[in-house]
């Protein structure tokens, strides 16, 4: 159990800073926001294989995802934070 934790903390922060460098723009996130944002990614990432390719229906939908899909899934939460975030800011100024 703790091997699987380890694994995707690992492949959470890989796959959070990843998606930092090809998302264009500042994101202020720190390194424990990286790894969440890469492990939210990776559930992201499960959930959108199972829904293309339809694979592994006994693990269910929610599921982590491997590195190329955890990158991916990271990309979409990044830009969704982003223009979530930047619509925010622009009613407060």
């Amino acid at each position: 159990m703790l091997g699987l934790i380890i694994s995707i903390l690992v492949v959470g922060i890989i796959a959070g800073a990843i998606a930092r460098l090809v998302v264009p723009g500042k994101q202020n996130l720190s390194i424990g926001m990286t790894i969440v944002l890469g492990v939210v990614g990776s559930f992201v990432g499960g959930f959108l294989g199972f829904l293309i390719f339809g694979a592994d229906a006994q693990e269910g939908f929610f599921q982590p995802a491997g590195i190329i899909g955890s990158i991916i899934g990271a990309i979409i939460v990044l830009i969704i934070w982003i223009q979530v975030r930047g619509r925010g800011a622009s009613r407060r100024s």
